[in-house]
């Protein structure tokens, strides 16, 4: 999209004025194209309340921008068909990292989004941020080169950590396994390597986001329930994701329960949920009954493989998941709640202990029309897909999409010279 013309002298704000002024508006359109709301000329004029001209003017500063489309098909109508135009997947796409504590999964997805390319490997998050990061970024350049895409295409980078995060900040506080990253600048060393905008959030905070926007989009309050070799939760409040005032809303795993034994939990807690009922709590559970497990896996190995043990230790994992529920139920009234996570797979040896402590202890106007489901999204690409949703609808919003736009101009304007100069 070619900006403004202007004096043949410009000052930087100069400049940087005119390319916003050329696409002053567009982001709503986009919002409503990019969301299903609306894709066609009329729909847009009516959803949006502009006139037909502002309408065709601003989708003029999207279509050059390449972020949008018309699509082959075309929508029904009482006249003359109306062309659909659809969000351009193939505009740039989005780099994923799913850090845990032993391994790191990435991906590099389009914009719909769809993986297109991924790699895992082996890492030890204990040696801190550092090293880390420095192989991801090695394997982020890998994949782009594979898929013959440069770093200008990059519409941002999206991180899940599996440990409370500051998303305003880009950075893990207080870690409970993440040694040595606590108030590192993730973000900031990200973008020194990319030069495009980072996104660092916690695991269950991805997960949850990705399940809603695929399988609950219409749904309004939603709660995901990660249960895995940690336990934590995801909150959607009026279809949006909700953090809390520093990004530590639904930490429910750290919920402290009074009744004896009160267990050691990782964090240095004596009571938590997850020293009671998460992967590694059954995994030791297990072991100290002569049943060898150290991980989530283990666990649910053993629960199709019968063993009494392992069947009577998930089911009362379920009634203590319950028992927190049931108390988020009474504070948040979802009206959707979905257990995912790898102890997820355990099916109704895990869930009919949620719904009865829910249905038991909660007021019937809360459980009246609640469900409660096990989660669909495949364990090992819904991280990533969710990192990938965050940092597209961060970037698509009408308040970012023309800094979006600017970013991915000049971008490809220095790629361009410097591909000349080469």
């Amino acid at each position: 999209m070619a900006a403004a013309k202007g004096r043949t002298s410009v000052t930087k704000e100069g400049k940087e004025h005119e390319e916003a002024g050329s696409a002053s508006g567009a982001g709503t359109i986009l919002w409503l194209i990019a969301t299903g709301r609306a894709c066609s000329r009329s729909a847009l004029t009516e959803a949006s309340g502009l006139s037909r001209s502002t309408v065709t003017e601003r989708l003029a500063a999207l279509f050059d921008a390449g972020l949008i489309e018309e699509a082959p098909e075309a929508l029904p109508s009482g006249g003359r068909p109306a062309r659909m135009i659809r969000l351009n997947t193939d505009f740039g796409v989005v780099l994923s990292a799913d850090i845990g504590e032993s391994h790191a999964r990435l991906a590099i997805t389009d914009l719909e989004p769809r993986i297109l390319a991924e790699a895992v490997g082996t890492i030890d998050i204990r040696h801190g941020p550092v090293p880390v990061l420095g192989w991801i970024v090695e394997q982020f350049r890998l994949l782009l080169k594979r898929l013959g895409r440069r770093h200008e295409d990059v519409l941002g980078i999206g991180i899940g950590l599996p440990a409370p995060v500051d998303h305003e900040g880009g950075r893990v506080v207080g870690p409970s396994v993440m040694t040595g990253w606590d108030d590192f600048d993730i973000r900031a060393w990200l973008q020194r390597q990319f030069d495009a905008p980072v996104s660092v959030e916690n695991d269950v905070n991805l997960m949850t986001l990705a399940e809603f926007r695929r399988f609950w989009p219409e749904v309004g309050q939603f709660l995901f329930i990660k249960a895995g070799t940690g336990i934590g939760s995801g909150i959607i409040t009026d279809g949006r994701l909700y953090r809390g005032a520093q990004g530590a809303a639904g930490d429910i795993g750290h919920i402290q329960f009074t009744g004896e034994p009160a267990p050691l939990c990782r964090c240095g807690k004596l009571g938590c949920v997850e020293a009671r009922a998460a992967g590694w709590a059954i995994a030791r559970d297990l072991s100290n009954r002569g049943v060898e497990a150290t991980t989530a896996r283990d666990v649910i190995d053993h629960l199709r493989a019968n063993q009494p043990e392992a069947v009577r230790l998930v089911r009362e994992a379920g009634r203590v998941l319950g028992e927190v529920t049931a108390d988020v139920v009474s504070v948040l009234n979802p009206s959707v709640i979905v257990i995912g996570g790898t102890l997820a797979q355990a099916g109704e040896d895990l869930l009919s202990g949620v719904r009865e402590l829910v249905y038991q202890r909660s007021l019937p106007l809360a459980t009246r029309n609640l469900t409660i489901a096990a989660g669909q999204s495949d364990i090992r690409t819904g991280l990533l897909l969710g990192a990938a949703l965050l940092v597209i609808e961060t970037q698509m919003r009408p308040e970012t999409i023309e800094r979006t736009i600017i970013r991915h101009q000049r971008s490809a304007a220095a790629g361009a010279r410097r591909r000349r100069a080469g």
